[in-house]
């Protein structure tokens, strides 16, 4: 080869082959190394203007027989390069591309003659390193990209009351991954992030908007690191590797605390951790603010005026039944009374409450806590979750002596909640007597107002939910995806609702048939979960698909 017969160095012959040089630039260059021996080549190139950095790194790839990568936009898996601290991606002027499918993970350097960097950059990824070659300039542009948005994660350590702040720069990997997984979370809004184990890899997966999508992945050799530093977070046992574990953390970002549960599960690759973020905001104010149909928010707000009953909100997990309680709080929240109210865990800040939390650890239980605040002269009461027959008698048996009782219970519909408490073994009686009105309701997404497309439904569409065939005529919306709602089409959620009081002809029907009990509330004028998720889809909030998947079809 030329470069090996040629009397300058490889690097400087293969620049003068390609036309990058020419062979006087490359005589003036290697004067001033003569002059300054430990100086590289390449740099005194670039610094007199004879090369440029890429023309630099495209030898150099070939010189050592390396892929020279064009590190460009969306090139670069952001958890791959998110394994790396700033400081040290700088330091070695490296940057991780991508995992391979060997379980390697791509590095582009600018030098891959440094083998001590290649060392250090092993031990500092804690996985095998494939390199690369890049020109140091977009290394320098990637690495701003990388970690330009950022946040530091605080830990609140509750017994001292003290924070410990999380030096990216100074952790491992493991502890790096995840504060990035979090923070990339919390950007996108999500409700909950899965560290799911596979074969190979380490998938982490998030909800947002009640929908999960994939977030990042790593490679399976980094799942027991990771595993251990979300127990060392819920201070969970990092040695227990058969046995289910539950724990909790609050963290700060900037402004915002998060109380996070962890619960970790053994699979058959391993464990599985999930993390439910809980962000700690201010209340809603008002029912309108849920976007409640005026219809539906006027027999809630009739039942508030009550001086003594209940307000039973239910739904699945996740379905914003706590927001819903807090906006009937809202409400209610006047100097002239006491409210107090018993969570788990407390979700939401409102000035003027009594919130305290359960503890099952020191005996603090939902009936435990509420046979306590029975005992403080209350006289609004918010039980955060009716979980079993004790805390039910309890709350209902509170709510016939003078005390307006809000609280939620899992079941389908509102119909369904009074088959619920039956369940319990509450007596129809305290039923027709202690409840004011069920409250049903589920979270449907808003469609992106930046890319929804106008549309005439379909029959069958129609014939699906039980919509008239007029409603055909009819303009509705279809999501479609663009850059500004990550391209699914929605960005944010709203409520459906379904309201029903405990009429006399409800009371009455206490025992029979859920079904039964519905229609004879659709005969009063009750609106189902599906007639509310269809006024809120002619309006164009939301889409006559997204009610069908979180509220059903009609029943037949």
């Amino acid at each position: 080869m030329e470069a090996a017969r040629s009397p300058w160095p490889a690097l400087g012959a293969l620049l003068v082959r390609d036309g990058s040089i020419a062979p006087e630039q490359l005589e003036r260059a290697l004067e001033e190394k003569r002059a300054n021996p430990t100086r590289r080549l390449g740099e005194i190139l670039v610094e007199q203007g004879a090369a440029t950095r890429a023309q630099i790194g495209r030898v150099l790839a070939e010189q050592h027989e390396l892929n020279y990568i064009e590190l460009e936009e969306g090139v670069i898996e952001a958890d791959a390069a998110g394994l790396l601290p700033e400081n040290l991606a700088r330091r070695y002027h490296a940057v991780p591309v991508r995992f391979l499918d060997d379980g390697s993970i791509l590095v582009a350097v600018a030098d891959p003659t440094n083998v001590i960097f290649s060392d250090d950059l092993r031990l500092a990824l804690g996985v095998p390193v494939t390199v690369g070659v890049a020109s140091g300039d977009a290394i320098d542009r990637a690495i701003t990209r990388v970690h330009e948005q950022v946040q530091e994660i605080t830990e609140v350590d509750d017994e001292e009351d003290q924070t410990q702040v999380l030096d990216l720069d100074h952790e491992t990997p493991a502890v790096v991954f995840v504060n990035k997984a979090i923070s990339r979370a919390l950007d996108l809004g999500a409700s909950d992030i899965h560290f799911t184990p596979q074969q190979r890899r380490l998938n982490v997966r998030v909800r947002v908007d009640g929908v999960v999508r994939d977030l990042t992945s790593i490679a399976g050799s980094s799942q027991a690191a990771v595993t251990s530093r979300l127990k060392i977070m819920g201070e969970l046992d990092i040695a227990e590797r058969r046995a289910p574990q539950d724990g909790r953390v609050t963290i700060r970002r900037g402004n915002d605390t998060v109380d996070v549960r962890i619960a970790v599960l053994p699979t058959t690759h391993g464990e599985k951790v999930t993390l439910r973020i809980l962000n700690q905001r201010d209340a809603p104010s008002s029912l309108a603010e849920l976007g409640m149909w005026p219809r539906s928010a006027a027999l809630v707000e009739a039942a508030l005026r009550q001086p003594f009953g209940s307000i039973i909100v239910v739904g699945p997990t996740g379905s914003g039944k706590t927001t819903t309680l807090y906006a009937a709080l809202s409400q209610l929240n006047t100097p002239s009374r006491t409210l107090m109210t018993i969570e788990d865990p407390v979700e939401y800040r409102a000035a003027g409450l009594d919130q305290c939390e359960v503890n099952p650890r020191a005996g603090l239980t939902f009936a435990a806590g509420l046979r306590t605040i029975l005992r403080s002269d209350p006289d609004v009461i918010l039980v955060g979750e009716i979980r079993d027959e004790e805390t039910a008698q309890i709350a209902l048996r509170a709510s016939m002596t003078g005390h307006l009782v809000l609280s939620t219970l899992h079941a389908q519909t509102a119909s369904a909640a009074i088959q619920r408490l039956l369940d319990m073994n509450i007596d129809s009686g305290i039923i027709s007597t202690s409840v004011n009105c069920f409250v049903a309701q589920r979270l449907v997404r808003r469609l992106c107002q930046d890319c929804a497309e106008p549309y005439r439904p379909e029959p069958e569409d129609l014939e699906a939910l039980g919509v008239p065939s007029s409603y055909a005529e009819l303009q509705l919306f279809k999501a479609v995806g663009c850059p500004e709602c990550g391209n699914v089409g929605y960005r944010g959620r709203i409520g459906i609702f379904e309201v029903l009081p405990l009429t006399d002809e409800i009371s009455r029907l206490i025992g029979a048939p859920t079904r039964e009990i519905e229609a004879a509330a659709i005969r009063e004028g009750m609106f189902t979960l599906r007639d509310d998720g269809i006024r809120l889809s002619i309006s164009g909030v939301t889409t006559l698909e997204e009610v069908r998947r979180v509220a059903g079809d009609r029943p037949h």
